[in-house]
């Protein structure tokens, strides 16, 4: 009986202790791959890690995607321990906000520093372990988790939308650049999603509508036209079919997870 095809691959997935990360983890283990989880928070890091398949090959690496020094030391001790990176899954974020004449410098740097700039820190650390490991028949990939925020705008987080266009922009713009490097560059981009990240946007629209968090919660729950919550699992799945060999030829996209918000 032959390997999975993803058996023995290593991805690393940034922000992976919780929420899209730790399920993202989860089914690449599932998937056969070894895992590196890359996060700051060593407790919940060891909490997901403890969930994975038994016998799963993984790592830990505590760094901060916004420090660009950091990231490459990290990804030089994750390839150390696991082998070439194969996979790049560029998920950890935040989503902070308020009125645009309420947004201060900050705010809007701290956003363009986790959401943008992280995922170029750590492209730019992986690239060396991903060219290594690519092969024309089996490709590296390269996928960065943006939002539907990355394909249009929502008001009062003009700053996290800023930076997911971002991240869309470098996902098109590096598709095209790595082809020849047997290198595939995709975005997933996930509507409203149930995570701590979701539970945060909910408390900043009511804090900056003035509706009670139920109202905050109907609100965005009706952006779904199936009137729900996206599951992380779905948003893995995703990450796990542009993984496949069947895939391959999936470069430069910006999927969409959102129940269909954006089709109207």
């Amino acid at each position: 009986m032959s390997a999975p095809p993803l058996a023995a691959h290593h991805a690393l997935v940034t922000g992976a202790s919780r929420g899209i990360g730790a399920a993202i983890v989860q089914a690449l283990a599932q998937a056969g791959m070894h895992v590196t989880l890359l996060g700051r928070d060593q407790t919940a890091l060891q909490a997901t890690s403890a969930r994975l398949p038994l016998g799963t090959r993984h790592h830990i690496e505590l760094a901060d995607v916004t420090d660009h020094k950091a990231m490459q030391r990290a990804i030089a001790s994750a390839s150390a321990a696991l082998g070439p990176v194969h996979v790049l899954v560029n998920n950890a974020g935040q989503a902070l906000g308020g009125p645009i004449d309420q947004t201060s410098p900050a705010l809007w740097a701290q956003m363009l520093a986790v959401n943008l700039t992280g995922s170029f820190n750590a492209i730019y650390a992986a690239l060396p372990s991903l060219r290594a490991s690519a092969t024309e028949a089996d490709p590296s990939r390269i996928i960065n988790v943006a939002s539907t925020a990355g394909l249009q705008g929502y008001p009062q987080v003009s700053a996290y939308v800023a930076a997911k266009h971002g991240v869309v922009g470098l996902t098109r713009a590096l598709a095209l650049e790595l082809a020849r490097d047997a290198i595939t560059v995709n975005a997933v981009c996930p509507g409203y999603t149930d995570t701590d990240l979701a539970a945060q946007a909910v408390e900043s629209l009511a804090r900056n509508t003035g509706k009670s968090p139920e109202q905050a919660r109907a609100l965005v729950v009706r952006r779904n036209p199936q009137h729900r919550l996206v599951a992380p699992e779905e948003v893995a799945a995703t990450v796990v079919w542009l993984c496949q060999p069947g895939s391959r030829g999936i470069n430069g996209q910006a999927l969409a997870i959102d129940g269909g918000e954006l089709a109207g």
